[in-house]
């Protein structure tokens, strides 16, 4: 029996990438501009472009919101491939920082109902960006390979908090707003050359593991951090994704290249609705790797090691 994947608009998936992950829609959202018009999020930025929206925080501190989509647009795009006859894979963005997942369960729930005999799974990814696209490339991989709708979710479930995020952040005010981390933390993470590092926990939040001064030396304790808990990367594609920052994108993007060797390497803008509240200061390497620990007290004795 066929399936498909549907994510949400969390996953910065761009037209391409979604044909070549056989991924044929996603659960649009949308984002309160500025001038207090609301907007669909658009994955591919046809109305406006990524450099003008994150531009716009940058240098006008202009602040978008970032809202979920309705149950019916949920239901209307899961139905379409139901109704075909196909299973349904659908991935959220982590359940703390949106309501994207709640919704997806209540229209799944909704549509279980007319369709008994359908097979409908919904994946809280506990992740957001980069991070889903490199999980939803892995499950076509493994879709490719001929595993079973049941085998894709259960790979997805069980391996999810392996997925890791590391990568300079000079900018936490966004997330200080959003209730992402806290002023103090925030406060620190906005003085001259200071560098934020963290990975996901298991609650599906970003945790601060230390702080560096200088982009020179957050890429330097980036690329260990991702050696020291990356696992089988010539087996995998990692994803590189930045908001407004091309240049430490693009050296991550050598330096993961020389030191690390994955099977490949693809580089990725962060989408709208996760712009809004990252803001335009993140470059992070999103990969697989060993399971993260539940308080992260292996990954911050990892840091501490790297930038002691």
């Amino acid at each position: 029996m066929s399936f498909v994947i549907i994510p949400d608009a969390a996953c910065s998936l761009t037209a391409d990438l979604r044909i070549r992950f056989n991924i044929p829609a996603y659960i649009v959202a949308n984002v309160l501009f500025p001038d207090g018009t609301e907007h669909d999020t658009d994955l591919d930025w046809k109305e406006i472009s990524a450099d003008d929206y994150f531009r716009s925080m940058a240098e006008k501190k202009a602040i978008y919101k970032s809202g979920t989509a309705g149950i019916e647009k949920s239901i209307e795009v899961y139905e379409k491939y139901l109704v075909e006859g196909k299973d349904l894979i659908a991935i959220s963005l982590s359940s703390a920082l949106s309501g994207n997942y709640n919704l997806a369960v209540k229209a799944c729930e909704t549509l279980k109902e007319k369709y008994p005999e359908r097979k409908i799974y919904v994946i809280d990814s506990k992740r957001y960006s980069g991070a889903i696209a490199a999980m939803i490339a892995k499950a076509n991989e493994l879709r490719s390979e001929g595993k079973t709708v049941d085998e894709v979710a259960e790979w997805l479930e069980a391996n999810k908090n392996r997925y890791h995020e590391m990568g300079p952040m000079d900018d936490l005010n966004f997330l200080c707003r959003t209730g992402r981390i806290n002023n103090f933390k925030a406060f620190f993470g906005t003085l001259v050359g200071i560098n934020s590092l963290g990975d996901f926990n298991q609650n599906g939040l970003t945790d601060v593991l230390g702080k560096v001064k200088g982009k020179p030396n957050a890429i330097k304790a980036t690329i260990e951090y991702v050696k020291r808990t990356i696992e089988e990367p010539e087996k995998q594609i990692v994803f590189i994704a930045h908001s407004y920052r091309y240049e430490t994108a693009e050296e991550l993007r050598q330096r993961v290249e020389e030191e690390i060797h994955p099977k490949e390497i693809i580089m990725i803008r962060v989408d709208m609705s996760c712009g809004a509240n990252i803001g335009p200061g993140m470059a992070a390497v999103f990969y697989c790797g060993k399971e993260i620990s539940e308080d992260l007290s292996v990954e911050k004795k990892i840091m501490e090691e790297i930038t002691k």
